[in-house]
């Protein structure tokens, strides 16, 4: 099968970069990577194993550490693809993108026990439903690609000036580790975003999990051969230095970059793209705040302990949504509802984190906030040497300790773990919140009945500017594919505001240029600026009025 073996000796390839035979017995054992078209043998030197987290154990094939040499050939190859593609209709990214869905469908269950063994998250109900959201994203950005609305088409009769969105070019997309399905590369939605709009992709595979993305490859790549899609239009590289990945977000041919990991390794790479006029859009950390209004605590504080126990201990708290912050105001209730949550911390079962560097990213994390005041409740201790875990873990401050030290009591411990910030009153917690840095999530929990009104009326504008996605009497783990969802938020939950990494076909547009056409000939217009457009969706002005109109339907 392309792309799950070493070296075939008796196999040739086009794409140029293979060592010559005379080196192979130094690479026999190195998985191919995915360039200009075809599996190839990578030309490094390094390379890495992945472990099972359930048992601590490397698993047995090795992947490359693409050079630049390599990722260059990945570059071009990718540049040469946009210029054949630039003016193909949204009907040919559409065709790829729902042939890669029911490529993939072919071989779910291949693709479903690599990722667990890889990860450790469990095949059911985690990853068959993880899957099920990644096919649907496939074919959400089809349709979106088919109508062309994420493109917005814009036309000004009186001045006979037209816009819309086209492709920016090649896209890099850098998967995160905890969603190996949905998030993937190649596979998740930064990646279903950027071929909606036309561009190419370059997936960099997350090291955590690169057997399942070599699947995903697989199928992708059948896919790109079944539509006549040209070589270079998806590749697939699986690591990177890290100033080769800095090289890589800021190359001349590159259009922009897709990233979902660890904020350090984020900024690195927006440095990179900043510097060189690139757009990168990040998601990097966030603790989500919950607010428990007392009058929530007093109405149904128990079921709010059970409530939000299995939303932060879901899936090992490895999620970017996960509630890692909650805000109480001091009272009987609170100190009830903490006494709730720690008694079902220490009988929950502890799970088993993606890897030992998620472990020893936790236990830092958890250890940073005891030293910068937290006092802890239950938990921060090790659970079992044999695999990767940590101990279930809930921390408590006060609300004036809290506004001391603002920036260390909200770094984030990615985990099962969450602090507890205790104002003593509702002008506190008002304070408490105004300190907090951007993120993805906030939530409000408040009295059925209205007893908690006007505090939400005092506080809930406060953090409706410090969060993309504002919730009421929910928590924040679960995130719906819907044109409405905003998965982003103010800096450092993303690195811009204004752009989401999930909800087509607001998502899509990341990835494309606004193009303005001033006074250009009829038919040298794109077909969506046309006067007879086809089909889609448009904004047009008739005598300086302006209307949004369904056309060709």
């Amino acid at each position: 099968m392309p792309g799950t073996t070493g070296y075939d000796a008796t196999k040739s390839h086009s794409c140029g970069g293979c060592p010559p035979l005379s080196e192979i017995d130094a690479f026999v054992l190195m998985q191919q990577v995915l360039i200009n078209g075809e599996w190839c043998n990578s030309i490094g030197t390094d390379g890495f194993s992945a472990s099972n987290p359930a048992t601590k154990t490397a698993l047995e094939l090795t992947f490359p550490v693409s050079p630049w040499e390599e990722i260059e050939r990945a570059v071009q190859s990718a540049a040469a693809a946009a210029a054949i593609v630039r003016q193909w209709p949204g009907e040919r990214f559409a065709a790829f993108l729902e042939a890669y869905a029911d490529e993939i469908e072919k071989v779910a269950e291949a693709i479903i026990a690599s990722a667990n063994e890889e990860t450790a998250l469990p095949s059911e109900p985690r990853l068959k439903m993880e899957m099920g959201r990644a096919t649907n994203q496939l074919r959400q950005a089809a349709n979106a690609a088919r109508s062309g609305s994420w493109a917005e088409p814009t036309i000004d009769t009186a001045t006979n000036i037209r816009s819309m969105f086209g492709p920016i070019g090649p896209v890099v997309v850098f998967g995160p580790n905890n969603f190996p399905l949905a998030f993937n590369g190649i596979s998740g939605g930064d990646f279903a975003a950027a071929v909606a709009a036309g561009n190419p992709v370059i997936a960099k595979g997350h090291s955590a999990h690169p057997r399942t993305t070599q699947l995903f490859a697989e199928c992708a790549q059948r896919a790109a051969t079944a539509t006549d899609m040209p070589p270079g239009f998806v590749q697939l590289i699986y690591r990177t230095s890290h100033s080769d990945g800095a090289k890589l977000v800021s190359h001349p041919l590159i259009g922009a970059s897709g990233y979902t990991g660890a904020r350090h390794t984020g900024l690195v790479l927006k440095a990179a793209a900043d510097q060189a006029g690139k757009p990168i859009y990040l998601e990097l950390s966030s603790v989500n705040p919950v607010l428990m209004l007392p009058g929530a605590l007093k109405e149904r504080g128990e079921e709010l302990a059970g409530e939000f126990s299995s939303s932060c201990l879901m899936g090992t708290g490895q999620f970017c949504t996960n509630p890692g912050l909650v805000l109480l105001v001091d009272g009987p209730d609170t100190e009830l509802f903490i006494k709730a949550v720690a008694g079902k911390f220490s009988d929950a079962p502890v799970g088993t984190l993606l890897g030992e560097g998620v472990e020893k990213s936790l236990k830092s994390g958890i250890e940073a906030l005891v030293d910068a005041g937290a006092e802890v409740v239950v938990g921060n201790a090790a659970a079992d040497a044999n695999r990767c875990c940590y101990g279930n873990t809930l921390l408590k401050v006060s609300g004036e300790a809290f506004l001391k030290n603002p920036a260390g009591l909200q770094a984030e411990a990615f985990g099962n773990a969450s602090l507890f910030v205790v104002a003593k009153d509702g002008d506190e917690l008002a304070a408490v919140i105004s300190h907090l840095e951007g993120n993805l999530t906030g939530c409000v929990y408040s009295h059925t009945g209205g007893d908690d009104d006007a505090l939400y009326d005092a506080v809930a504008p406060i953090l409706r500017q410090k969060v993309g996605r504002l919730l009421n009497d929910k928590m924040p783990t679960g995130v719906a594919v819907s044109p409405a969802m905003n998965h982003g938020g103010p800096f450092p939950s993303t690195g811009h505001p204004g752009f989401t990494a999930v909800g087509i076909p607001a998502s899509v547009k990341r990835f494309g240029m606004l193009q303005c056409y001033d006074n250009v000939r009829p038919h040298r217009l794109p077909p969506a600026l046309q006067d007879k457009n086809p089909t889609g969706s448009m904004w047009r002005s008739v005598d300086g009025n302006w209307t949004q109109e369904e056309v060709g339907k």
